[in-house]
């Protein structure tokens, strides 16, 4: 792969145990390219995407980053292990204090799911200190996670920059930027899905899934100087049809459920933004070939200018490579957990939730079946969806 001339980032969206997929795509990228160098030095994650993003960033000294074992990692989880009903959470009877200051607790709020289990894979399984290092030593620009601040409703961005990289800074009042370390702590709040787990405090603050207001996080990214993007989402290219195969009346059953309920919300919230997103991505990249195209060259920086005034970064165009899984991931995840044998009451419920009848059901299933089969589907699905664009995937990074 030829050096790098301008920098490239790679957004990671949120979605649970979708998250698979993305370290799927980007092992599927690292096999194309054989690249003798980094392919990202910009990585930013939302949620899950933030735990794949701080591996990358801690892997960065390897030329492929070791995506194979990221892929690895998904491949270990243990339903068993990692998706435990907490009833004592659920209760709000479990009470989890900081060991620096007993008075304020670490983590807060009701959960279904006990974090135990992946908060030690978030911290055992990320090189915190070689992260550091491949940041202060430029081979990483920027590590940027995002997560709600609870009381405020304003969005976090937690970036650790290299001497002399820089983030321009939103002036959107709903957005804040967090410059330091990234640490576990940071990551496990982008990742603290409500209801399924408990908010968990950051310094002063307590944050939950950044992914409940900014899921695909574009904007810091190309705020951290990215001129080009890898954007993995984790909503399929499959459009739903208004219509379906299924019975009025098994219709009325799933719209009834509270299963299909929040497997929708955690749809619109975590995975619908992405394409928005993208759309006003492509309208302001042929916006500004337009306006160079038509306008003087003191013209165009008059207008430069004024949207550098207006929301602290002038607007350039942006190349994009996007991947989106080929097949239906809820599917996937009603399939595979209706097949689920164990004694623990948590693989019964899937089981139970995969066969109730209704497909679209398996939404929610998708975002919590942290299975280590489940997950090497999801990592064969990214990795085959990769080496199809073989091509464009060479095409993209010869032009970097």
């Amino acid at each position: 792969m030829p050096d790098q001339k301008s920098s490239t980032g790679i957004v990671l969206s949120g979605g649970g145990a979708r998250g698979a997929y993305e370290a799927g795509v980007v092992q599927g990228i690292m096999e194309v390219l054989q690249p003798t160098s980094r392919p990202f030095d910009v990585l930013c994650g939302t949620s899950v995407g933030a735990l794949n993003a701080a591996y990358l960033a801690a892997n960065a000294q390897a030329p492929d980053m070791n995506a194979a074992a990221l892929s690895e990692l998904w491949r270990g989880l243990d339903v068993s292990k990692h998706l435990k009903l907490d009833m004592r959470g659920v209760l709000g009877w479990k009470r989890d204090l900081s060991k620096d200051d007993e008075k304020r607790p670490r983590i807060v709020g009701r959960a279904l799911l006990d974090i135990q289990a992946l908060e030690l894979v978030v911290r055992e399984s990320v090189n915190w200190s070689q992260l550091h290092a491949n940041i202060r030593r430029g081979i990483v620009r920027s590590l940027a996670v995002s997560a709600l601040h609870i009381y405020s409703g304003r969005t976090a961005i937690f970036a650790e920059l290299a001497p002399g990289a820089s983030f321009a800074n939103s002036k959107d009042p709903r957005r804040v930027l967090e410059l330091g370390e990234i640490e576990a702590d940071h990551v496990l709040a982008s990742a603290a899905l409500p209801m399924f787990f408990p908010a968990r405090r950051v310094g002063d603050g307590y944050f939950c899934d950044g992914g409940l207001r900014f899921n695909t996080p574009i904007a810091p990214a190309i705020r951290s100087g990215a001129e080009r993007l890898v954007v993995i989402s984790l909503l399929s290219q499959e459009e739903v049809p208004l219509g379906d195969t299924t019975t009025e009346a098994e219709r009325i059953h799933a719209y009834a459920s509270p299963v299909f309920l929040i497997g929708k919300v955690l749809n619109a919230l975590l995975l619908d933004p992405l394409r928005y997103d993208l759309q006003v991505l492509e309208r302001f990249n042929r916006l500004i070939v337009t306006l160079e195209a038509v306008l003087p060259s003191d013209e165009f920086e008059t207008v430069q200018a004024m949207l550098r005034e207006s929301r602290g970064l002038p607007y350039r165009k942006i190349d994009t490579l996007v991947f989106r899984p080929s097949r239906d991931v809820g599917r996937m995840a009603r399939e595979h957990a209706a097949k689920l044998q164990s004694s623990r009451f948590s693989s019964w419920l899937l089981a139970r939730m995969a066969n109730l009848g209704a497909l679209w059901e398996s939404d929610m299933v998708s975002f919590i079946l942290f299975d280590s089969e489940f997950a090497a589907q999801l990592i064969e699905l990214g990795r085959g969806d990769a080496s199809a664009r073989a091509a464009e995937i060479e095409a993209f990074f010869a032009a970097a």
